[in-house]
């Protein structure tokens, strides 16, 4: 029979907290028992974080410049800077950007190794518009969880595109961050440097009346533009990335994923050997806002679209969407990809330049004086064949 005044026991009695137990958590020993699994409880793997590193090093060996010193695994990547000594007066240009929402295309078709390609190409080729050849380049990758395997992939990409760009991948920083992305998940950006001498530099200050503007044709969409893709062809219409489109010769997935050109070596010699007075990186924003950026307020300029047919995956993207021209031209491409401003005399030189890089280009257009309160702008007239 139970004590009326004791209560009854339903738990087992647990043991008396010892004295480490009850010590605030700033006096509790420090104790010897290993406890490395503690970050990878937290989502955080170190071992795999090593294992991507390790994949990497041959791609990153491969991108390299000679004044490149050391190798990755440092704090800091070192570029020996001596070499500007031959310049008069060294400007030094820099550009940061990322891929965008296209690395989502790359997530869901499990490819990765590609996207490197988007991302050097949106970082070198701003660097080369002002003429500045591309010395060096950092990435920064952001994961849910490392899988080596895939870190290693999307560095290969970049490893390869900084190959084709001639600059060096001089270092980079892979961070995982569980919670904040879902495992599967990444994002990728970089920076890069380059370097222009004074006198060289292109830009507004050199553009005249009657430069040829030339054209230079894109892979397809490159980075710019995905989340008006996206939901125009796989939330709204419901195609998938594994449909094949005749119009396109192949899957939605394979045209989506196309790496973006890269122009740097072509546009240098272009530079080089040719009167280029300015060019410009068709990113987001489309043709005629980018090519304002590099107008002088007295000039303005007109495209003819009759002089090209954009590649099949933007009609597709205008018909299926329903879009107005104007929409589409604000966004994305529409096929070019690079625009140099030549004198006039030198356009069929740059066109056999850049053919000798394997980039197609034309004559789209010209530029001239400015009528009043149209300074500065760019036109664009007629309509492509076809469309």
């Amino acid at each position: 029979m139970l004590d009326p005044t004791e209560s009854q026991q339903t738990e087992p009695r647990r043991p008396k907290p010892t004295e480490a137990e009850l010590a605030e958590p700033e006096d509790r020993p420090v104790t010897d028992q290993p406890t490395a699994g503690a970050y990878a409880d937290a989502g955080v793997s170190i071992e795999a974080g090593d294992r991507a590193v390790e994949l990497m090093k041959t791609w990153v060996d491969k991108a390299r410049r000679p004044e490149m010193i050391g190798g990755i695994g440092g704090f800091a990547g070192l570029f020996d800077a001596s070499a500007l000594k031959a310049y008069d007066r060294p400007l030094l240009a820099s550009s940061a950007d990322g891929v965008g929402t296209k690395v989502a295309i790359a997530q869901a078709l499990d490819k990765h190794d590609t996207i490197g390609f988007d991302l050097v190409g949106m970082l070198v080729d701003d660097l080369v518009v002002v003429g500045a050849e591309p010395l060096f380049l950092t990435d920064y990758i952001a994961t849910g969880r490392v899988v080596p395997e895939r870190i290693a992939a999307i560095v290969k990409g970049i490893a390869q595109a900084c190959v084709a760009a001639g600059c060096a991948l001089i270092g980079g920083e892979t961070a995982e961050h569980p919670g904040l992305l879902d495992p599967d998940e990444y994002d990728v950006a970089g920076s890069t440097t380059g370097v222009v001498e004074a006198e060289k530099l292109l830009g507004p200050g050199r553009v005249r009346p009657g430069d040829a503007v030339i054209a230079m044709e894109a892979s397809g969409l490159h980075s710019n533009g995905f989340s008006l893709v996206r939901h125009v062809l796989l939330s709204t219409a419901g195609w998938s990335l594994e449909r094949d489109v005749e119009e396109l010769g192949r899957t939605l997935g394979e045209e989506l994923l196309e790496p973006t050109r890269i122009y740097a070596k072509a546009c240098l010699a272009l530079a080089a050997e040719t009167r280029t007075h300015a060019m410009s990186h068709i990113t987001g924003g489309g043709l005629a806002a980018n090519l304002e950026r590099v107008m002088p307020e007295e000039l303005s300029a007109t495209i003819d679209r009759s002089s090209w047919t954009p590649q099949p995956i933007f009609d597709v993207v205008r018909r299926v969407g329903d879009l107005a021209q104007s929409d589409l031209e604000q966004t994305l491409n529409c096929g070019v990809g690079m625009v140099s401003l030549t004198a006039p005399d030198d356009a069929d030189k740059a066109i056999a330049v850049l053919e000798r890089f394997g980039i197609r280009a034309w004559v789209a257009g010209g530029v001239q004086a400015a009528s009043a309160g149209g300074g500065g702008t760019v036109e664009l007239v007629n309509q492509h064949p076809g469309w």
